[in-house]
């Protein structure tokens, strides 16, 4: 069970410093009626930068929690006087909140359910390595100082102007916003064009909030990502019964955004069934759900957008020249990137500060030949693209000053991870090439962070947690940073 103390203190040496709220240590509460364990355990811990507490007994452990509670409880299945999921239950009755992290020498998958049912975080069987406690310890920090930052960055976000979000003082960007202050406090249709990427969804949030409807809901649909046998549905609701596999009755979306905002994204590829019943709600203001014949009346702003050019799908004959019009009662057209790089600049400097090596880091500094780069490029992918951009070149300057080297730009696309015509040729099964290529995608982000796990989740846009269970689920074994 015990690892070796020079073991031991390597581990400490290689581990990084626990999470911190502030300035203090993390407390680690140590539970265990075997002293000798006990002993190991808190050594090992304070080893790793922890403030420690020891309990022996479940009545110290209750009596600690309620007066000192630690952030985490390293805990003993089998206590004398209390059983660690007696001491779980209590803890959770009386509405004390402290992870827990259960040592158990029964590895029953009952003790396994019930520990986690009453609120453990993890748990480990006898005999351990000292070590793997150490490691549960620190990811669970780890976990918590994530979860925290993102709680931050949502409440943040959620209360936040999305004007604040529109970046650009271009005299194309100047026209956006003097046409978005014009329409905004009207129940106008809204269309918006422009390009993929060049953010759209934005404006239709600024229209949302600075409306009469922005105390009601704001509904967004991606037109694109629902099978055309399901756009009505998704829209406008079913009748339980009115199709195969519709066993229960389904609100649609315009349903949801009574009172508030409905947006439609990529309206251009609607199917000309939908358009006619869409044309129908923004007559008439109602409609029926699928197998239903009662009118349901709503009252909700509708903002469409699209990347394509509608007049000439309705020259075509794909789109509705009637429902183009109710759309459009006012167009907002995005100019794309390439069209305003007087923003470049300001654009980059607000995604610096929004993406940051590291929560406590300040933002990275881009030198000058990156700059010049940067606004030589012509920005197929629009403002998204820049943003992906300057992400991966925080990551790879490891936030330091960016250089044109980090940009990666003017070579084009990467070449594709797999050829997806040949896999299909060969016979093999979708499960496999998503595999393939995760496996792939996963390898090449460590390549690119130098195996910095963190900075390498980072750019995959996946917590730390999730890149280790596909390290393991991939078999990959990334040299340490």
């Amino acid at each position: 069970m015990p690892a070796s103390k020079s073991a031991r203190n390597k581990a400490a040496t290689e581990s990084e410093s626990p999470t911190t709220t502030s300035d203090q240590p993390q407390t680690v509460l140590v539970a265990d009626d075997d002293p000798a364990i006990r002993s190991l355990l808190i050594e090992l811990l304070e080893s790793e930068g922890y403030k420690t507490q020891s309990a022996k007994a479940g009545t110290e452990v209750m009596r600690i929690a309620r007066s000192e509670p630690p952030d985490l409880i390293v805990l003993d299945l089998r206590m004398p006087d209390l059983s660690g999921i007696e001491i779980m239950r209590r803890l959770r009755d009386e509405g004390i909140s402290i992870p827990v992290l259960l040592i158990t020498a029964y590895g029953t998958a009952s003790t396994a359910v019930q520990a986690i049912q009453l609120g453990a975080y993890d748990y480990i069987i006898k005999p351990f390595e000292v070590d793997d406690v150490a490691l549960r310890v620190r990811r669970f920090f780890e976990h918590e100082q994530l979860a925290s930052e993102v709680r931050k960055l949502r409440a943040r976000l959620e209360g936040r102007d999305p004007t604040e979000r529109i970046i650009g003082q271009s005299a194309a960007m100047q026209e956006v916003y003097k046409t978005v202050g014009r329409v905004a406090q009207s129940n106008a249709s809204v269309l918006i064009t422009g390009e993929t990427g060049t953010g759209k969804e934005l404006i239709a949030d600024v229209i949302h909030q600075h409306s009469e409807y922005r105390k009601g809901p704001s509904i967004k649909v991606n037109l694109t990502a629902l099978p055309e046998t399901l756009v009505e549905s998704e829209l406008f609701g079913h009748e339980k019964g009115s199709f195969t596999g519709a066993v229960n009755q389904h609100k649609g979306k315009f349903e949801m955004a009574d009172h508030g905002t409905i947006f439609l994204d990529e309206i251009g590829d609607m199917s000309m069934n939908a358009q006619r019943k869409l044309l129908r709600v923004l007559q008439e203001k109602q409609f029926e759900r699928v197998g239903g014949s009662q009118a349901i009346k709503v009252d909700c702003r509708v903002v469409a957008a699209t990347n394509r050019v509608l007049r000439e799908d309705v020259a075509a004959g794909r789109f509705r020249e009637d429902l183009y019009y109710r759309l459009a009662v006012v167009e907002i057209h995005l100019p794309p990137l390439r069209e305003r790089k007087d923003d470049i600049p300001e654009l980059v400097a607000h995604f610096l500060q929004k993406h940051r090596y590291a929560s406590d880091s300040p933002p990275a500094r881009i030198a000058e030949d990156a700059m010049a780069e940067l606004a030589a490029y012509d920005w197929p992918g629009n403002v998204r693209q820049l943003e992906g951009v300057m992400q991966r070149a925080v990551v790879m300057a490891r936030g330091g000053v960016i250089t044109a080297e980090h940009l990666a730009l003017g070579s084009g696309p990467e070449p594709s991870f797999i050829d997806v015509n040949q896999k299909l040729q060969i016979g093999e099964s979708l499960p496999s090439v998503v595999a393939d290529l995760e496996r792939k995608m996963i390898s090449r982000a460590l390549e690119r962070t130098q195996n910095n796990q963190h900075a390498a989740a980072q750019l995959l846009g996946i917590d730390l947690a999730m890149l280790e269970a596909k390290l393991e689920q991939h078999h990959l074994t990334p040299v340490s940073v």
